[in-house]
């Protein structure tokens, strides 16, 4: 089918106008009927994406399923994927059916919350789709839209202090990548991404207002590219938006933040920072690795320092994400693959610990750790799920958690030890801070008297998790399984930074 990625990007909006325009009235009937259609829809969209799973040939790098067509005013609209691109394709319509499912009790307008996610699903779907500069731009802050109004409206009671501080901070970074992308397109004449992969910006040493930037053009885009995905993993120390948006947003918001969200600036890097400035890239490693490895150990120290369960949460996924981007910049096999392993694995494993904050806050409403304590003896299937997850976070052998963490380190180390040690010290805290979270919460007496009646998981509850744990399992023993995904893809990125930067190093030879 030649346009199965734009019915796969638009069919979650075509999903929200038929809520619109079909569902009349707030009474439980239309809520029910909003929450089915929904969830028909999400589903539906994952089946298609199964069919571009199917139909993809990972041994083939470049980009398949391309669709192209003329668009407004001249510009063009391009889709594709390829082996970078359709594990988040896949991992975003996967989420959203769960994220519905995880969504059954809320009562508060309930059509408007679905409309919310199905908008957002499409939005999501299409920065990872975009093979044009002013499509990718469109869909990847159109995506700010939802998610603000998500947690604006039905999150918690510091609501509107998160939505407005998430929207602002990933606003504002993104307006220096748009200034970038119109000097792109100036600079190459187009704005077709497959295109610009194949342009060589200028590196050569400038001088901006007193100031020898060395790298030149490409060192000033790498910078106000990172500046808008750095908010977006988020990395230190643009992240202080993220722990109050999570612990503000509604439980299916927290998921989809962790699992998906976060992951547009880790793409956003290899789709663009590396490839398209490979000298800037190199030039710049050694700056992307010291805030990685601040991230890694200064927020796992942070964490420990939480009452909230949702917050600690929150902490723990900026470290992990600082092993991405540190996995990423080291620029070799193994980081790489290593980066896009993690950020799977971290979606999975992140979003399960947030789906499991919310069962526990849907009987107790609160997130407060000391407000419980010896679940175990009222919840043993909770207790054995939030353990498993747990130690996916932690990175137990085994589970997918491991692998990720374990690869980009050993890509780390290949170019810098001292990085790989201190992201080495980083596991050792993420294991004080989960194991912690889970000893107070999951262990000890019952002796809490509004615990003595808490039920275990029911059977919906149970639905949305079981995915999950076996996805975290099935890769942390057979991790192939992803990595013969995007693989080949990552090999051939790695080839055409290596012959840019062989370019780079020959013609400043030739110029001493």
């Amino acid at each position: 089918m030649s346009n199965l990625l734009s019915m796969i990007t638009f069919v979650p909006l075509g999903g929200a106008l038929a809520l619109v325009l079909l569902l009349r009235g707030d009474d439980a009937a239309t809520a029910l009927n909003a929450k089915r259609l929904a969830l028909f829809v999400t589903l539906f969209t994952f089946a298609l994406s199964l069919g571009v799973l199917s139909g993809f040939d990972p041994s083939a790098p470049g980009f398949q399923f391309v669709e192209e067509g003329a668009w407004i005013a001249g510009l063009t609209y391009k889709m594709g994927v390829d082996g970078l691109s359709l594990p988040f394709v896949m991992l975003t319509t996967f989420f959203f059916p769960l994220t519905i499912l995880a969504s059954w009790q809320v009562e508060h307008r309930v059509k408007e919350y679905m409309v919310a996610f199905l908008v957002l699903e499409s939005l999501i779907i299409g920065v990872f789709t975009s093979l044009d500069l002013v499509l990718f731009y469109l869909f990847f802050e159109g995506g700010l839209i939802p998610m603000f109004l998500i947690i604006g409206i039905w999150g918690g009671k510091e609501r509107i202090y998160a939505a407005f501080k998430f929207f602002l901070y990933t606003l504002l970074g993104s307006l220096l990548m748009l200034v970038a992308m119109i000097y792109m397109y100036f600079d190459a004449q187009t704005t077709d991404i497959t295109r610009l992969l194949a342009h060589q910006f200028d590196f050569g040493t400038i001088e901006l207002m007193g100031w020898q930037i060395v790298g030149g053009a490409q060192t000033l885009m790498w910078l106000a590219f990172f500046a808008s995905f750095a908010v977006k993993m988020p990395m230190w120390p643009v992240h202080t938006w993220l722990p109050d948006a999570h612990v503000q947003a509604p439980t299916a918001g927290s998921v989809i933040l962790a699992a998906i969200l976060l992951k547009m600036g880790g793409y956003g890097f290899l789709r663009f920072s590396l490839p398209m400035f490979p000298v800037a890239s190199e030039i710049m490693q050694d700056f992307v690795f010291v805030l990685s490895v601040i991230a890694i150990i200064y927020t796992s120290l942070v964490a420990l320092m939480q009452d909230d369960i949702k917050k600690l949460i929150a902490y723990s996924s900026v470290a992990h994400m600082g092993f991405v981007t540190m996995g990423i910049f080291a620029a070799n096999q193994q980081g790489i693959d290593g980066a896009m392993f993690q950020m799977i694995s971290h979606g999975f494993i992140s979003g399960a610990l947030f789906l499991c904050v919310g069962v526990i806050y849907d009987r107790m409403h609160t997130r407060e750790i000391a407000a419980y304590g010896g679940l175990a003896n009222r919840m043993p299937i909770y207790a054995t799920v939030m353990m498993l997850f747990t130690m996916g976070n932690v990175g137990l052998p085994g589970t997918s958690g491991f692998v990720g963490e374990f690869l980009t380190m050993a890509g780390t180390f290949q170019v810098s030890t001292w990085a790989a040690f201190g992201a080495a010290t980083g596991v050792i805290l993420s294991a004080a801070y989960a194991l912690w979270l889970y000893r107070r919460v999951v262990f000890g007496d019952l002796i809490k008297q509004s615990l003595q009646t808490i039920s275990d998981m029911d059977r919906r509850e149970t639905i949305v998790l079981a995915p999950l744990v076996f996805f975290t399992i099935l890769l942390g023993v057979y991790p192939s399984l992803a990595i013969d995904l995007f693989s080949p893809a990552v090999e051939s990125l790695l080839e055409g930074v290596r012959t840019a930067q062989s370019a780079a190093d020959a013609i400043q030879l030739a110029l001493k």
